[in-house]
């Protein structure tokens, strides 16, 4: 009889823990413009428009408190200046990974800042170069922070900038620097189920 009122207990609070925790999880979509450039850089560029695409899982942590993560598809890169580069984009695209802990008021506004790595999916320097090794190195790292409204029905609109801390190229050069890092604005507009 002890066991079966322990086995009781635990199904019950199982149960319950299940059915909060589900409760909690949400999943959205996203998308969006971009507008990315390099940092740390000592040639001139220019910024580049993007866009990023993708899917969230959110979970509430209590009313004010989340943790979301994202996978998003997204463009970024610069234009280039000067030289025989001139007018020519360097775009890089990303698998991009950022987790935010999102801290939401009661009337909807809410801000988010957390870490970001994104994986390379492609890029299209080599046409410049006419080389066929790649430029950027695979995986790209940097933080996030961001401030938003989200309406009740799950609908809201984004604003966020990434600072990337890893460097961007993974080749080496005596004459130019090339320990930069990407840089992006990004506005969103999203719904969260």
């Amino acid at each position: 009889m002890k066991n079966l009122f322990l086995l009781c207990i635990v199904l019950v609070s199982s149960s319950a823990f299940s059915q909060s925790f589900f409760d909690r999880l949400h999943f959205g979509l996203k998308a969006g413009a971009n507008y990315s450039d390099f940092y740390n850089a000592d040639f001139d560029t220019e910024g580049l428009p993007g866009f990023h695409a993708g899917a969230i899982v959110a979970l509430d942590i209590n009313d004010k408190w989340s943790v979301q993560e994202e996978f998003l598809y997204s463009t970024q890169g610069a234009k280039l200046k000067g030289g025989l580069t001139d007018g020519k984009d360097l775009k890089l695209s990303y698998i991009s990974v950022p987790i935010v802990v999102k801290y939401k008021t009661s009337f909807g506004l809410y801000f988010e800042a957390g870490p970001q790595v994104g994986i390379l999916a492609s890029e299209d320097f080599k046409e410049i170069t006419n080389n066929d090794t790649d430029f950027a190195k695979k995986i790209d790292a940097g933080m996030v922070g961001g401030i938003g409204y989200q309406f009740s029905n799950g609908l809201g609109i984004g604003a966020r900038y990434y600072m990337g801390l890893t460097d961007v190229s993974k080749t080496k050069s005596t004459t130019i620097n090339t320990d930069f890092q990407n840089h992006m604005s990004q506005v969103s507009l999203f719904y969260i189920f």
